[in-house]
């Protein structure tokens, strides 16, 4: 399951700030995973469901836009 930008109004793009959790690490559904700039305030991106960090497809300091997967979640 992908980790994707959530919609955020009519933002068309982020800048993924920092990564809170990294390759290998167990999530539960509704944990930071990591953060995200838009419009000068700082949103977080929730774990859709528990499992384990697979990928991380952006690397921090990147874009991305709302609907983007940003990391690979493996089940567990």
């Amino acid at each position: 399951m992908d980790i994707t930008v959530p919609p955020l109004g009519d933002v068309e793009e982020v800048t993924l700030v920092r990564w809170l959790k990294g390759v290998g690490e167990e999530v539960e559904a509704g944990e930071a995973v990591a953060e995200v700039e838009a419009d000068k305030a700082i949103f977080v991106i929730e774990a859709p469901t528990a499992g384990r960090i697979g990928e991380l497809l952006v690397p921090e300091g990147a874009k991305a836009k709302p609907g983007a997967a940003i990391a690979r979640l493996e089940p567990d």
